[in-house]
């Protein structure tokens, strides 16, 4: 779905280059952000009005986001400077540039700063991609808490933004699977004063501008792409009660929605009475709502349900909001036609408190907030932590296409900063020749983060703008050799795919178009991409072009020429393509297709590159202990591997990252997708490290390493037949003799030694994590010695008469 403009006005924005210019532009754009204080002076800049510090090395190109941000905000005319990978351990490495005249911005980095750290088994990573010599240990674990408590030690008066994917992915309670817990909102344990979420820059022009005009940060309560904290809601708003679950269950006792004794009074707009002071209040009509309950609840069971009657005067005591006239309505009514057109209208999400107790509640919260992503739809979400109110205001309008090509033809040089020399940053030479064509996804794949970070609507540049960077990399990156190596995003195939039906599309609440069937409203025509594929390669200099993004194949086999147009000029001989699973009962959990999909692509495949005179391979990626996934599904995924003659290497092992679907389910043990309940049929958990391993092993059955534990598991599954000599077997009943000479301890079959089994964990030792015991314990005690303090497992908190080396001196107010 792309972005159009035709909406009503609270649905569009400000285009994003049409701000006025701050002062400073004068100074123009300079040739690298600079770093240093030293790289200041040679710009004439006294100060900088916005610092950015983020846990990436800076590399000047648009598929970083410290750069774009940067250079988007030097196009407004502010001075920005970056502080990459400070050393966090105290605050003076925050004071390089010195104080900001506007706001610090804290970002992670392109990644999650605990994805990046630790593998899926809780393995500490020995490596940094986003940095120098692809080094580890140059950023903290949770590194925007960190980085947001160091700004405020170093400047308490300046405020603090963040962004990025690991605060866009925090922004409400979300479980953690580093402590195996669910953590409060990082704006919350971050100190910050504000998060912006997603693809950031509308959001950013707004508070940039805002504060540059001299407004204060507690006035910037409604911009798009915002949360913030709140003491209480605003007044004259309607409240849509979502903290039970799936109605009409009874969880606990808890206070009765349905007393509305405190609005009795008939339905006014306070607004228009001067005598009253407290402007837009609303109350609901008693008539009005006796009807709507007795339609629901017509034994009245649900009155007494929870609590008892109260008076008047003892409801009123209770709800912290009956004085602020703020109307309250359970979530069965949120489809009551009075509020169609109520811009006025937020849903409330269960408290922290709640649903880090109750795991089917955390799972109900899911479902809600990512029913809650669309633009041109999507309400503010609250959700109380304590005393405050974490607000959410919808996601950003999607840029126009001309908005996105201004943000890719900023001035970047497309190299890493100077001051790093000759050191190789991997990241960087992994994209370096790659082009960015689109944002967003609307797969709606339940493992996969991109949706909740960039939206379900496909914002795309255009071919010009596209055919351009081509054309900047072929002239300014070294050694450029005429190779493309991606034309992608996201997903490859979604270019300028977009919803037919304005109408529709401003309703929909669909979490995916194209799951369980694609979506009717959905154009599925390629031509975009064929188009732009073929006069990519006839630009001058460039000899090859591949597409190394994630191909959604069932998108793929509704056009055939965009198919054929792929495998004849775009495949070097092998195609990565992401089934995930064989399954149907595991694909469902993950929104996707089918295996009658990958067969018709398949074919397609097979007979395009017959006719184009090459020999080329599919190769399918699969994702082992993913919710819902028992032993006895990988051992069938292994069976289809083995008959379709599919030896796997890397193959990846679910990772339940912050506010996934699939995370929701790994916790609960429920799908949100379907109605929740505490008595619904749970889900299987591959959850501790042994079945972890072994549905790993599964995977890779060819390989030696893996043979005992899976004869284990094949005969506690009473699947003996398996192990043997025969054609139908799936592992030999013995293992391989080691070839002669082999002195690493590898086997005949040229595979690698089987992998070290945990160390045991020693008598008494603490277990941190519920799921692996002390695996994760000896990575915190790695990051411990190079942090120098005792722990990072968990949100830096000052514990009872310990100082805490993370928190800046004096609590913050807000």
């Amino acid at each position: 779905m792309n972005s159009h403009p035709q909406f009503a006005s609270k649905n569009t924005a400000p285009h994003l280059f049409e701000y006025p210019r701050y002062w400073a532009e004068c100074f123009g754009p300079a040739p690298f952000l600079p770093m240093s204080r030293a790289e200041m002076d040679k710009l004439g800049w006294d100060s900088c009005d916005i610092i950015i510090v983020c846990g990436d090395a800076y590399v000047d190109h648009p598929s970083f986001g410290m750069a774009v941000i940067g250079r988007y905000l030097e196009s407004q005319g502010f001075r920005v400077g970056i502080i990459a990978q400070p050393d966090w351990r105290s605050a003076e490495p925050f004071k390089a540039l010195g104080k900001p005249n506007l706001f610090f911005g804290v970002s992670a980095g392109n990644m999650d700063s605990m994805i990046n750290r630790y593998t899926a088994d809780l393995r500490m990573r020995s490596d940094d991609a986003y940095t120098p010599g692809g080094l580890g240990g140059k950023r903290p674990d949770r590194a925007v808490t960190v980085y947001s408590q160091r700004c405020k030690e170093a400047y308490k008066d300046v405020p603090i933004v963040i962004g990025g994917i690991e605060a866009s992915l925090r922004r409400i309670a979300q479980y953690d699977y580093w402590s195996s817990e669910v953590r409060r909102s990082v704006l919350i344990d971050s100190t910050a004063d504000i998060l912006l979420y997603g693809n950031a820059e509308r959001a950013l022009a707004e508070v940039a501008h805002a504060l540059a005009a001299g407004k204060e940060m507690a006035e910037l309560t409604d911009i798009r792409g915002t949360a913030i904290i709140r003491k209480a809601p605003p007044s004259g708003w309607t409240e849509i009660d979502s903290t039970r679950i799936d109605w009409p269950g009874n969880i606990d006792k808890l206070p009765n929605p349905y007393d509305y004794q405190h609005n009795t009074k008939a339905t006014v707009d306070i607004a228009d009475d001067p005598s009253n002071s407290q402007v837009g209040l609303r109350q609901l009509e008693p008539e009005k709502m006796a009807a709507q309950m007795a339609a629901i609840d017509p034994n009245n069971e649900l009155q007494t349900q929870g609590c008892p009657a109260q008076g008047a005067e003892s409801a009123k005591a209770s709800d912290p909001y009956a004085e602020q006239g703020i109307r309250i309505i359970p979530m069965p009514l949120q489809n009551r036609s009075d509020l169609a057109d109520d811009d006025q209208v937020y849903i409330r999400l269960p408290a922290f408190e709640k649903v880090r107790n109750d795991a089917i509640l955390y799972a109900h919260a899911s479902r809600v907030l990512h029913q809650e992503a669309n633009p041109y739809n999507a309400r503010p979400l609250v959700q109380r932590h304590g005393n405050r109110e974490v607000w959410i205001n919808p996601p950003p309008i999607p840029l126009e296409t001309d908005e996105l090509d201004s943000v890719f033809d900023l001035p970047y040089q497309r190299v890493p900063h100077p001051s790093y020399g000759d050191a190789k940053i991997p990241a960087y030479d992994m994209i370096k020749t790659s082009v960015n064509i689109m944002r967003g996804c609307f797969g709606g794949c339940t493992f996969c983060s991109i949706t909740e970070h960039e939206g379900r609507i496909i914002q795309s540049r255009s071919q010009d703008s596209i055919l351009r960077e081509i054309e900047h990399i072929r002239d300014k990156v070294p050694g450029f050799t005429g190779h493309i190596s991606d034309l992608g995003g996201p997903t490859a195939n979604m270019y300028r795919l977009t919803c037919k039906d304005m109408p529709t599309l401003s309703k929909c609440r669909r979490l995916s178009c194209v799951h369980p069937t694609i979506c009717k409203n959905l154009t599925t025509s390629h031509k975009h991409t064929t188009e732009l594929y073929r006069k990519a390669r006839a630009l001058k200099g460039v000899h090859t072009i591949s597409i190394a993004s994630g191909l959604r194949y069932d998108l793929a086999v509704q056009d055939p020429e965009y198919v054929k147009e792929l495998v004849t000029h775009h495949v070097g001989g092998y195609l990565k393509i992401a089934p995930e699973h064989t399954e149907d009962n595991v694909l469902a959990q993950m929104m996707k297709p089918k295996m009658t999909s990958y067969y018709d692509f398949k074919k397609m495949f097979d007979k395009f590159s017959k006719e184009a005179g090459k020999k080329q391979y599919l190769i399918p990626y699969f994702i082992a202990a993913h919710p819902g996934t028992r032993d006895e599904d990988m051992v069938n995924m292994a069976l289809w591997l083995k008959k379709n003659n599919f030896q796997v290497d890397q193959v990846q092992t679910f990772y339940p990252s912050p506010m996934s679907l699939a995370t929701a389910m790994y916790f609960s043990e429920r799908n949100p997708l379907k109605k929740l309940s505490y008595k619904s049929t749970k889900l299987p958990i591959p959850r501790g490290l042994d079945q972890r391993r072994l549905q790993k092993a599964l995977l890779r059955y060819h390989d030696p390493a893996g043979w005992p534990m899976i004869r284990q598991a094949l005969k506690d599954m009473r699947k003996s037949h398996l192990i043997g000599d025969s054609a139908s077997a799936l592992i030999p009943a013995t293992d391989p003799t080691p070839a002669r000479g082999n002195s690493r301890g590898g086997n005949s079959w040229g595979n690698k030694p089987a992998a070290r089994t945990a160390p045991q964990k020693a008598a008494g030792a603490k277990v941190v994590n519920k799921a692996f015991g002390d695996k994760f314990e000896s990575a915190k005690k790695y990051n411990a010695e190079l942090a120098g303090h005792k722990t990072r497992g968990k949100t830096p908190e000052k514990a009872p008469g310990k100082s805490n080396p993370h928190k800046p001196a004096g609590k913050p107010k807000r």
